[in-house]
C-alpha cells in the first residue's frame, strides 16, 4: 500500500464518498429486515431467522483477508464497483426467491458485495488520509452508513405491510426497490481514488514485490485486538438488533412500520454521535469515549428485554444509537495507526473479518437464545459482548498510554506516562 495521498481538490472525494456509502447502505438496510419478514412469510421460526441472518455474514468471513490483502497491493475503487453490483443483485434475487435456502444464498451475496465496497472504501479513507485527519474523516465516512441506517428501515416499512396475508409480497418488493438503491450508488462512484504516485526505485524492491506482513504478526499488534473486538461487538449489536427488533415487534403487538422508524431512530441518533466525535474526543479522550459508550451501550441492549411502552423503547433505542455509534470509527482510526503502513488494508480487512464473525456467531447465538428462551433473550448476549469490549478498551487504553494519546484534531502523539512512573521507580 502507498502512503497516504492527501492531495487533490479539497475532500470533495470524502463527500461523494459518502453519498455514495449512504446508498449501497440504504439498500442493505432497507433488504436486512425485509429478509426477515419475507422469511417469516416463507415460514422461518426463530432459529430461522437466526441463520439467515448469519448467512449475510458466512461468505465475507472467508474472503476479508484475500481481499485486503489484494487491496494493499493494489487499487480500491474496483472494490466498490464489485460490491454495489453484488449488494444490487443479492437485494433483487433474494426478493424473488421462494424458498429459505434461497433467501439464505442470496443474503451471503448481499454480504460478499457489502464486504467488498467497505474494504475498498475504508482503504480509500485510510490512503488519502493524513494521521491527524483520520478520526475526523473515518467519523464523516461512517456518517453516511448511518444516514443509510436511517433511511433504509424506515423505507422497508412504509413498504412492508402484513395486513390481509400480504408480507410475502410487499417484503419482496422491498427487496427489489432496496436492489435498484443500491444501482444509485454508481451515481457518484467516480474519480474517488488517484492514481497512486510511485517514487523510483533506488535498489530496493519495489513495495508490491515485498512479502506481506504476517496476519499473526498484525494481530498481535498493540490496539489491533482491541479495536476488532469493539468493531465486532458494535456491529454485532446493531445487526442483531436490525434482525431480531422486527420479531419482538411481532410479539408485543408493534406494527412494522413503528419497529422501521425505532430503526431509523437509532441511526439517527449515530449521525449525531458521529458529527460531534472529535469534540467529544477533545473532551473526554479516546480511551474513556470508548470504554465508556461500549458500557453504556451494553447496559441499554440488556434494558431492551423489558416489557416497555414504545415511547421508553425509542428513548433507549436513542441512548443506543448514539454510544453505538462511538465504536465503529475510532475501531477503524486504532487498527489504521497500530497496523505497520503496507499491512492497512489486510488489518482493515482482518477487522471487518471480526464483524463478519461476529454476524455469524452472534445471530446463530441470538436463535438459539430466542429459540429457548424467548426473543428478549439475545438483547443480554448483545450487552455480554458490549461490556466485554468496554473492559478490553479500558484495558488497552491504560497500556497505550505510554505509547500515544489523543490531540486536537483526533491525531496522537507521543504520551510522556512511562517516563513519569520510571521516575517514581525505587
Amino acid at each position: 500500500m502507498t502512503a497516504a495521498d492527501t492531495r487533490g481538490p479539497g475532500r470533495s472525494w470524502l463527500l461523494r464518498l459518502v453519498i455514495t456509502f449512504s446508498f449501497a447502505q440504504g439498500a442493505v438496510s432497507m433488504a436486512r429486515p425485509a429478509v426477515s419478514y419475507r422469511a417469516l412469510a416463507l415460514g422461518a421460526d426463530e432459529r430461522a431467522i437466526g441463520v439467515i441472518t448469519a448467512c449475510y455474514a458466512l461468505l465475507p468471513l472467508l474472503a476479508a483477508v484475500p481481499l485486503g490483502r489484494r487491496t494493499d497491493q493494489g487499487r480500491c475503487a474496483p472494490l466498490l464497483v464489485v460490491g454495489v453490483a453484488l449488494i444490487g443483485g443479492g437485494c433483487a434475487l433474494a426478493g424473488l426467491a421462494g424458498s429459505l435456502p434461497a433467501m439464505a444464498a442470496w443474503s451471503g451475496v448481499m454480504g460478499l458485495g457489502h464486504l467488498c465496497f467497505v474494504i475498498g472504501a475504508q482503504s480509500i479513507v485510510a490512503r488519502r488520509s493524513a494521521p491527524e485527519e483520520r478520526d475526523r474523516n473515518f467519523g464523516h465516512f461512517t456518517v453516511g452508513a448511518s444516514l443509510g441506517q436511517l433511511i433504509g428501515p424506515g423505507a422497508a416499512g412504509l413498504v412492508i405491510s402484513e395486513h390481509d396475508g400480504r408480507m410475502a409480497p410487499t417484503s419482496a418488493t422491498a427487496l427489489i426497490v432496496a436492489g435498484a438503491v443500491a444501482a444509485v450508488s454508481y451515481v457518484s462512484l467516480w474519480r474517488l481514488e488517484q492514481r497512486p504516485r510511485r517514487a523510483p526505485a533506488a535498489g530496493g524492491p519495489a513495495p508490491a514485490a515485498r512479502a506481506p506482513v504476517p496476519v499473526r504478526h498484525i494481530l498481535r499488534t498493540r490496539g489491533v485486538p482491541a479495536g476488532i473486538f469493539m468493531s465486532l461487538a458494535v456491529l454485532s449489536a446493531t445487526d442483531v438488533l436490525t434482525a431480531y427488533l422486527p420479531v419482538v415487534g411481532e410479539d408485543r403487538a408493534i406494527a412494522p412500520t413503528t419497529i422501521g422508524l425505532l430503526l431509523s431512530l437509532r441511526a439517527a441518533a449515530t449521525i449525531t454521535c458521529r458529527l460531534v466525535m472529535t469534540p467529544m474526543i477533545r473532551w473526554l479522550g479516546r480511551t474513556a469515549l470508548m470504554a465508556g459508550s461500549c458500557a453504556l451501550a451494553g447496559l441499554l441492549c440488556g434494558g431492551l428485554m423489558l416489557p416497555v411502552p414504545v415511547w421508553a423503547l425509542a428513548v433507549m433505542l436513542s441512548a443506543l444509537g448514539f454510544c453505538l455509534g462511538v465504536g465503529q470509527p475510532l475501531s477503524m482510526t486504532t487498527v489504521v495507526q497500530a497496523a505497520p503502513e503496507r499491512a492497512r488494508s489486510t488489518a482493515l480487512a482482518l477487522r471487518l473479518t471480526g464483524n463478519r464473525l461476529g454476524q455469524v456467531a452472534a445471530p446463530a447465538g441470538a436463535g438459539l437464545l430466542a429459540g429457548l428462551a424467548g426473543t428478549a433473550a439475545p438483547f443480554v448476549l448483545l450487552g455480554t459482548l458490549l461490556l466485554a469490549s468496554a473492559g478490553l478498551a479500558a484495558r488497552t487504553g491504560g497500556e497505550r498510554d505510554g505509547g500515544s494519546t489523543p490531540v486536537a484534531g483526533g491525531g496522537e502523539r507521543p504520551a510522556r506516562r512511562d517516563r513519569k512512573q520510571t521516575r517514581r521507580e525505587p
